[in-house]
């Protein structure tokens, strides 16, 4: 790790939450957001924050259009758009801020709105950072969230936990075999959806997504 981030307020046309810059220069990029109950100040968002300025990335956690619109309560279907509208912003004004590959992600309705703005886009991101993916709702799997998967173009990786009722690792596995751009799964053993607020070793997290990042960069050039 290199040290100390800085952690200042972001706040321009429809982009609002806080901005960790590293100590040094920067290798890339992260937007991260939040899930359906959270915004941008949600612990496990901090943490992976924080992990990943360290380690030399400028991060932005963001709020969604929905929850900079209301402080509390759930995202409706109808805004599902709108907040991919914000995610793709909260990317353009980090390609602004930072040099090197772009990451795009987040929590549980964050990162699966991460994943759909990519599938539609496939060059919003150099690669996905998928935290708590709902893979489906509790007590029905069959109700999969995977009809974009095909689609994905660019590295992802899932960080999930072993005992999530939105989809166990197991699951997860089973469901990644529809993408077809490189993936990852790292698992947080007794974790539940909130993935213990953040209080797990990220550095693994950090090392595969960088490497990740890499690949993705690099494929975009070879296009």
């Amino acid at each position: 790790m290199r040290g100390v981030d800085i952690i200042t307020r972001f706040d321009e046309p429809g982009v609002d939450g806080y901005l960790h810059r590293p100590e040094g220069a920067s290798r890339g990029g992260l937007v991260l957001t939040h899930g359906a109950g959270g915004n941008a100040e949600a612990p496990l968002l901090a943490a992976a924050a924080n992990a990943f300025a360290g380690a030399g990335f400028t991060v932005l956690r963001c709020n969604l259009p929905f929850r900079q619109r209301r402080p509390k309560g759930p995202p409706s279907p109808a805004s599902a758009g709108a907040d991919r509208d914000g995610l793709r912003r909260a990317a353009a004004a980090m390609r602004r801020l930072a040099d090197g590959p772009i990451a795009l992600g987040g929590i549980s309705y964050g990162g699966r709105q991460a994943s759909l703005l990519a599938a539609e886009e496939p060059d919003v991101a150099a690669a996905l950072l998928l935290l708590s993916y709902p893979l489906h709702p509790p007590g029905k799997p069959e109700q999969l969230r995977t009809r974009h998967f095909p689609r994905l173009a660019l590295p992802c990786l899932f960080v999930q936990g072993t005992s999530d009722p939105f989809g166990s690792p197991d699951e997860l596995r089973a469901a990644i075999a529809l993408i077809s751009s490189p993936t990852r799964i790292i698992t947080v053993a007794g974790a539940g959806h909130d993935l213990r607020r953040g209080a797990f070793d990220l550095a693994g997290v950090v090392e595969t997504l960088a490497e990740l990042l890499e690949r993705g960069r690099l494929n975009r050039r070879a296009r």
